[in-house]
């Protein structure tokens, strides 16, 4: 996973693949993968997939050319409040962006360094 700041802001980790390295290739079986991590964590609370490409092209938007599909899985491990400010690191989401040969994965850094490495091992745990 490469670690980037996103609008000199946001600390956000991404890595592609290609198609040929994984274990699945439709984009709805990746999802599967992803939720079945989800729920298996006991902090995890699977929440909904938004279909980004969908939104986009149902309001006319601009979708870069390469782009094929487009969807983030949101889901929680908020097992405390114990501020305000925690609401707005929650819910957490992976984007999961398919490009012709390949699959690109970012999600945004999160305050605990667990879950960070949790994300990072689903994605890795995609490859053959």
């Amino acid at each position: 996973m490469k670690r980037s700041i996103l609008l000199d802001t946001h600390p956000m980790y991404a890595i592609e693949f290609a198609k040929s390295e994984m274990k699945y290739t439709d984009i709805n079986d990746i999802i599967e993968h992803f939720k079945k991590e989800i729920e298996a964590n006991p902090e995890g609370g699977f929440i909904t997939v938004f279909d980004h490409y969908a939104h986009t092209k149902k309001m006319g938007g601009e979708i870069l050319e390469t782009i094929v599909n487009a969807r983030n899985l949101l889901f929680c491990f908020g097992h405390t409040i114990k501020n305000i400010e925690i609401l707005a690191f929650r819910p957490k989401s992976i984007a999961i962006c398919e490009l012709k040969d390949s699959f690109v994965f970012e999600f945004l850094e999160t305050p605990r360094p667990e879950v960070n490495q949790w994300m990072t091992s689903w994605i890795k745990a995609l490859q053959k």
